[in-house]
């Protein structure tokens, strides 16, 4: 992901040399690219094609350019290897210009992935080695780790900004339906890594004065308002869109206000480090979030997009724990493989709630599916719980 949109994941072998970011069908080109660079294109053919002109490269940078020519169903576009998202193009609009985002690529086994695709995910493949610093201990893998996930990080802020952005742009024009769609799209940005950034304050503020908590100005709910600060954030703006299906001044001030706060969290940020199990914590912070507030129906009780925060929870739990795998598959091969398997479980649960003519592309979490479906939700996710909460320690002590 790179500054101008979504900049996602640096990996141990995989290097973004300048990432920026940006879902119907896959189909596979001709083998072996002569060149270095790669062309994503997507169609409107068959309800939505995603087509690579090849699908192998040479070891060392692969340039890959990705256009939406006419597919309305195709939003988004992944490079994927073991879970860990290398790059991706979010946001791509049909008959917009190419994008384009550049690793360093080893050689081994990758996906393309274009979510929402009939046929969604291609295998590529990358021949040969580069040149890498040979590999160190454990704790330098677990190193390089909290490298590539504060990459991870900044890019979902990033996105954040440019989501807000837009919502923005939709409440000023008074398009409520236009508004309604990109809230679903811009809150998943900030469920992923809201573990990582929840504890910054307005420069200047009182720590312990909500006034300046962004976390508060920006995530909190109904449920937890503080009444000497008032409402703000996404879930005012929620409450007005969903819940009284009115834009008014008020709306477009608080949108305004989240764009301010979410680009004052961008900067903030960007100063951030991570020790490994800061990575392991939030983690299980993200999955305790998952039961705490998006099984009960709490976060979105408007706009009913729970599950669309959960799979966003659950992803951004992911994406910290495989920046640590390969450092714990020395420390405990057998509990990251466990972890690795209950994360499986989880997403293959999710995606029997897909739905693509739903807001953010799950089904609505209303009070029926909730009551019907609760219990199994909550009971998948803790068991990927207990074996996470393992993580932290273990990779603290490591060395």
């Amino acid at each position: 992901m790179s500054r101008s949109l979504l900049r996602r994941t640096l990996p141990l072998s995989a290097l973004a040399a300048g990432l920026a970011l940006g879902q119907s069908a896959l189909a596979t080109g001709t083998p072996g690219a002569p060149v270095t660079r790669i062309a994503v294109t997507m169609t409107g053919k068959d309800g939505g094609t995603c087509v690579l002109d090849h699908d192998s490269a040479p070891a060392g940078p692969v340039t890959f350019v990705v256009t939406n020519r006419s597919a309305p169903a195709i939003s988004e576009m992944e490079l994927l290897s073991d879970n860990r998202i290398l790059g991706e193009k979010e946001n791509l609009a049909p008959g917009l210009p190419p994008v384009r985002f550049t690793v360093t690529l080893d050689g081994g086994e990758y996906q393309i992935y274009c979510p929402n695709a009939a046929q969604d995910t291609i295998a590529f493949s990358v021949s040969g080695h580069i040149a890498q610093r040979a590999q160190g201990t454990t704790a330098d893998l677990l190193e390089e780790g909290t490298k590539g996930y504060a990459h991870y990080v900044d890019g979902m802020v990033d996105a954040m900004v440019t989501g807000s952005k837009v919502l923005q742009a939709k409440i000023d024009a008074g398009d409520l339906a236009g508004a309604q769609t990109e809230y679903a799209k811009v809150r998943p940005f900030y469920e992923r890594i809201e573990s990582d950034v929840e504890g910054f304050t307005l420069p200047g503020s009182d720590p312990t004065d909500n006034a300046g908590n962004l976390d508060y100005l920006i995530d909190m709910r109904a449920s937890n308002l503080d009444p000497a600060v008032g409402w703000h954030g996404f879930h005012a703006i929620e409450r007005d869109l969903f819940q009284r299906g009115e834009i008014t001044d008020d709306t477009k001030a608080l949108a305004a206000e989240l764009t301010t706060n979410a680009t004052t969290l961008q900067h903030l940020s960007a100063e951030l480090r991570y020790r490994p199990e800061d990575l392991a914590n939030g983690a299980a912070s993200l999955i305790e979030e998952v039961q705490s507030g998006k099984i009960s129906g709490e976060e979105e009780a408007y706009a009913h997009i729970d599950l669309v925060d959960f799979a966003a929870n659950i992803e951004g739990a992911q994406q910290a724990f495989a920046f640590l795998s390969p450092g714990m598959k020395q420390i405990d091969p057998d509990l990251t493989q466990r972890v690795d398997a209950r994360f499986g479980a989880v997403k293959a649960m999710l995606e029997t709630y897909r739905d693509p003519q739903s807001l953010g592309g799950y089904a609505r979490y209303t009070a029926s599916l909730r009551a019907s479906d609760a219990r199994k939700l909550s009971h998948t996710i803790q068991a990927l719980q207990e074996p996470l909460s393992q993580i932290a320690e273990k990779v603290a002590t490591a060395g």
